[in-house]
């Protein structure tokens, strides 16, 4: 990173975890593609260095660690990354192995594009209207992972404090009550909201919309609300139109003036930023996706709409995700899927999640051409229905390929 920009070599290193389970199975295939587009577009000026880390069962075999201290320094050393699923130790180790990376390395964006390619099975009316960007806060919320078990000392301690010195009384039954604290700052809440106003910026996208329940919890979802609303006018000012300051001119002036002032903002181009409770954006979201661009809200928020969003135009199989540090240059791309042990071997894996991670890591790069060869091949590759088993058994008249075969047209496809 120099002066907050990240400075790419034509060969950069690009360390990789193959994953457990079908890890192994879409790794190879998916490094096929991306080195294939990176051809296509720039011939042997430029290609990415595959460099593999241990992490997973297999690191664990190899080491006794699942997640050995010279995978996270190949990661601090060359900044950019990729990953295929990782499984969870139960019983053992790191309670997760996928938020120990983002933890450690304070990857505080996990970053979902959402979009649709033509002839995916969709189970709404128009899924080409869907073209959206969640921004998932990474490291708070849920993900501090502070929780306190029923019965446990140090949950009996945390109730008798609530109740003496909070003067807590509305928890109905404290003696079987487990305890979770959900931390949300200023902080972490501010330079979430900084990264996907910039990044609507410099994409000329229409608007970023607060996903929040502020309406419940006042002091920690509603505070975010209230942090992003500040940042936006208080660092974007010429560039944003916010929701707050049209409530506040129609209080003020009258619906009439402020209408014409968000036409007048969207005219020139302004990112319109504005908010909706979580329940709320469920719905809309399915029914009225076109009025959605980049969304931004914490953990728990973020889980859910991101599996819902992906749901919309063809599952996780082929949702791609990302974990980036805006400010230090960090970033991890990955498949968004499970570990799926029933299947591997068998030829059924969808590479189209990792494929897809792949090409996000190739516009952080800022390698647009090779992303965008991948985009337009996947989109004949799925106009032709040829597609893998997940989502062979959703359409008629589709033709089932392999993992491999899978990866074979879509190169094939790049025209």
């Amino acid at each position: 990173m120099v002066d907050g920009h990240l400075v790419v070599p034509d060969f950069p290193v690009i360390p990789f975890i193959e994953g457990d389970g079908i890890g192994k199975d879409i790794t190879g295939p998916s490094q096929m593609v991306l080195d294939a587009a990176v051809k296509k577009a720039y011939g042997d000026s430029r290609s990415l260095v595959w460099k593999e880390v241990p992490a997973g069962k297999k690191a664990y075999e190899q080491t006794g660690e699942h997640l050995p201290q010279q995978t996270l320094e190949a990661f601090r050393e060359y900044l950019v990354g990729i990953k295929g699923p990782l499984e969870t130790p139960v019983g053992v180790g790191i309670r997760s192995l996928n938020v120990a990376l983002r933890q450690t390395l304070d990857l505080f964006v996990c970053m979902r594009p959402v979009r649709w390619f033509k002839g995916v099975p969709s189970p709404i009316r128009f899924p080409d209207r869907v073209d959206m960007h969640i921004f998932r806060e990474n490291t708070e919320d849920i993900y501090a992972g502070i929780e306190f078990m029923a019965g446990s000392e140090k949950a009996e301690k945390l109730r008798k404090f609530m109740e003496t010195e909070l003067g807590v009384d509305q928890v109905r039954f404290p003696e079987s009550t487990s305890y979770g604290v959900k931390p949300i700052s200023k902080e972490g809440s501010e330079r979430l909201v900084r990264a996907a106003i910039r990044f609507a910026i410099e994409r000329k996208l229409p608007s970023v919309t607060l996903v929040h329940k502020g309406n419940i919890m006042k002091f920690t979802e509603g505070a975010f609300k209230n942090y992003g609303y500040d940042l936006a006018e208080e660092e974007f000012g010429g560039h944003v139109f916010t929701w707050r300051q049209y409530e506040k001119i129609k209080k003020e002036k009258g619906k009439a003036e402020a209408d014409d002032l968000l036409a007048e903002a969207q005219r020139m181009r302004k990112v319109i930023i504005k908010d909706v409770i979580t329940d709320a954006f469920l719905q809309e979201s399915l029914l009225h996706p076109f009025d959605y661009s980049v969304i931004a809200t914490m953990n728990l928020n973020g889980d859910y709409i991101s599996d819902q969003l992906a749901a919309m135009v063809g599952g996780i199989g082929i949702s791609p995700g990302a974990n980036i540090n805006y400010d230090s240059g960090y970033a991890i791309f990955e498949a968004t899927h499970g570990t799926a042990p029933n299947i591997v071997g068998t030829g059924k894996a969808n590479p189209g999640s990792l494929i897809l991670s792949g090409v996000m890591m190739l516009e952080y790069l800022g390698w647009n051409e090779a992303a965008e060869h991948v985009y337009d091949a996947l989109d004949h590759t799925f106009s032709k229905r040829k597609v893998t088993y997940d989502l062979y058994s959703q359409m008629e008249g589709a033709t089932l390929l392999t993992t491999d075969e899978f990866a074979q047209e879509i190169i094939g496809n790049m025209h």
